[in-house]
C-alpha cells in the first residue's frame, strides 16, 4: 500500500483516495517572468515522478499545475522589457514547455491560467466575505481575516502569534491585523485591471490557487504539491481560504519537495544564486538533470554542484552501458519478479526514489553478467520514472559540450585504428586509442566491432 509523508500532520500516512481508482492532484505551478531554474526543475520532475508512479500503480489521476500570469514581478518585468504583460508571459509559458519537453515531464492533464479564473477568484472572495472572514479596507484592497480562521497555522505547526513572531510583516495601516493577507489589490495606473464589486483591480496571489483548484478538481480533492518554500504563507494561506469559504475540509495529504542549494543556501533568484534550466542543459544531457533530481528523495535537500553532476553522468552512464543491444520498449514490468516487488516496495514507501534506482543498478549488474530477462526488466523499470527510454548508444555517444570531439571525427579515426590494426600497425593503432582516450572517448572492442562512448 502506498505511503505519503503528509506535510499536514507531519507523518507517513496511508493513502486512501476520496474516490476508489481516481486520485485529483493540484500542484502549485511557475510564475512566468524569467527563465525556469534548477528549482523549478525540481517541482516539474518530482510531481512528474509522482504522476507516473500512480497511474503504474493503476490510478486513474488528474493533474493539474497552475501558471500564474499575473502579479507585481510580472508587471515590473514587462513595463521593464516595453511589452504587455501578456506578451511577457506568452513567451515564458513557452520557454517552459520547451524545459519541460527537455526534461521528460509529460505535460499535466489541467495548466489553468490565473488570468482565465478573475470570475471564480471574485466569487469565492464574495464567499469570504459572507462567512465573515474577508473585508474591504479603506485602500480599496480587500484582505482575508486572518483571526477570523482558528486553525490557521495548522500546515506551518505554529500559532498565529507565533507566526507573526517569526515572520517580517509588512507594515499596512489598512489591515486589521498584520498578519492579514490581501485577496483583492485595487488598480493602480497602468496596471492590468478588472472590475469586481469592490472596484476595478487584479487578484493576489494566493487567491489564484484556491479558485482554480476548485473549480478543476472541487473544493475536496486528495493531494495538493509544491516546493517546500511554498509551506508557508502560500499553501497555509490557501487552506484558510478554501476551507473559510466552503466549510469543508480542503485537501488530504499535502506534499512538498526539499530545496535545491547551492552552497549550502537555497538556490533562489532573490538570491542571485540560481541556474537556469537552459543553462545547466548547455553543460550536460537533460536525462543526466532528470536522474540527478530523482536519485535524491524527494523531501531531501538536493545540492547542487558540477561534480554531483558529472557523478550523475557516469552512473546514468553504467545503466546505459548494461543495456546495449536491449531493444527500447514501453512493455509494463512483470510486478511478480522480485526486483520489481523491491521497486513497487520502495516507490509505496513515499515515492523513495533512491531505493528504487538502487535496484535498477542490481539489475544493472545481473544484464552486465549475461542475464536478457535483467536488462528487459532494467529498461522497463526506468521506464517508470522516465529514464532509460533511448538506444544506449544515443546515449553514450551524446555530448552536451560543444567543445568535446564530434562524432564524425570519431568515427573517422575509428575507422583509421580498424585499417591500421589490418596492417598490423599496432603503434599507429594505439596512438589514435590514445588521441580518443585524451578526447574523453571510450573504446570497446567486440566480435562484433569497436563501439564508443563518451568516458
Amino acid at each position: 500500500m502506498l505511503h505519503i509523508t503528509n506535510s499536514l500532520t507531519r507523518s507517513k500516512e496511508a493513502f486512501v483516495p476520496l474516490i476508489p481508482g481516481r486520485i485529483r492532484m493540484y500542484v502549485c505551478g511557475m510564475t512566468v517572468y524569467d527563465l525556469c531554474h534548477l528549482g523549478h526543475a525540481r517541482v516539474f520532475v518530482v510531481f512528474d515522478m509522482v504522476t507516473r508512479w500512480l497511474r503504474a500503480s493503476g490510478y486513474q489521476v488528474e493533474y493539474v499545475r497552475n501558471i500564474t500570469d499575473i502579479d507585481d514581478k510580472i508587471i515590473r518585468r514587462a513595463q521593464e522589457k516595453g511589452e504587455t504583460p501578456a506578451e511577457l508571459t506568452e513567451r515564458f509559458i513557452a520557454e517552459m514547455h520547451e524545459d519541460e519537453r527537455a526534461l521528460g515531464v509529460l505535460p499535466p492533464d489541467h495548466e489553468p491560467r490565473a488570468t482565465a479564473y478573475v470570475a471564480q477568484m471574485l466569487a469565492l472572495i464574495a464567499q469570504l466575505e459572507k462567512n465573515g472572514l474577508a473585508y474591504p479596507a479603506a485602500n480599496g484592497d480587500v484582505y482575508y481575516s486572518v483571526r477570523g480562521f482558528a486553525s490557521y497555522g495548522r500546515l506551518s505547526g505554529k500559532s498565529l502569534d507565533e507566526l507573526r513572531a517569526g515572520e517580517r510583516v509588512e507594515i499596512d495601516t489598512y489591515k486589521r491585523d498584520p498578519m492579514d493577507f490581501v485577496l483583492w489589490k485595487a488598480a493602480k495606473p497602468g496596471e492590468p485591471a478588472w472590475e469586481s464589486p469592490w472596484g476595478p483591480g487584479r487578484p493576489g496571489w494566493h487567491i489564484e490557487c484556491s479558485a482554480m483548484s476548485a473549480d478543476l478538481l472541487g473544493n475536496h480533492f486528495d493531494i495538493h504539491g509544491g516546493g517546500q518554500d511554498l509551506q508557508f504563507p502560500h499553501h497555509e494561506n490557501e487552506i484558510a481560504q478554501s476551507e473559510g469559504a466552503h466549510n469543508c475540509t480542503f485537501v488530504n495529504y499535502w506534499m512538498h519537495n526539499g530545496f535545491v542549494r547551492v552552497d549550502n543556501e537555497k538556490m533562489s533568484k532573490s538570491l542571485g544564486n540560481f541556474f537556469t534550466i537552459r543553462e545547466v542543459l548547455k553543460k550536460y544531457d537533460a536525462e543526466v538533470v532528470r536522474f540527478f533530481i530523482l536519485r535524491a528523495h524527494y523531501r531531501s535537500p538536493l545540492n547542487y554542484s558540477d561534480a554531483h553532476l558529472d557523478d550523475a553522468r557516469s552512473a546514468l552512464a553504467r545503466l546505459y552501458t548494461a543495456l546495449k543491444n536491449v531493444p527500447v520498449t514501453e512493455a509494463a514490468p512483470d510486478w511478480a519478479q522480485p526486483e520489481a516487488i523491491r521497486f513497487r516496495a520502495a516507490m509505496d514507501d513515499d515515492f523513495n526514489t533512491a531505493e528504487a534506482i538502487a535496484v535498477l543498478f542490481e539489475l544493472a549488474g545481473e544484464a552486465n553478467r549475461g542475464h536478457a530477462t535483467a536488462a528487459q526488466m532494467l529498461r522497463s523499470l526506468g521506464n517508470v520514472l522516465g529514464l532509460l527510454q533511448r538506444e544506449s548508444a544515443d546515449f553514450l555517444q551524446a555530448g552536451v559540450d560543444s567543445e568535446g570531439m564530434p562524432e564524425s571525427e570519431i568515427e573517422t579515426l575509428i575507422a583509421a585504428r580498424l585499417a591500421a590494426r589490418k596492417e598490423k600497425n599496432f603503434a599507429e593503432s594505439d596512438r589514435i586509442r590514445d588521441v580518443l582516450t585524451a578526447a574523453g572517448i571510450v573504446l570497446e572492442d567486440g566480435s562484433g566491432g569497436t563501439t564508443w562512448r563518451r568516458a
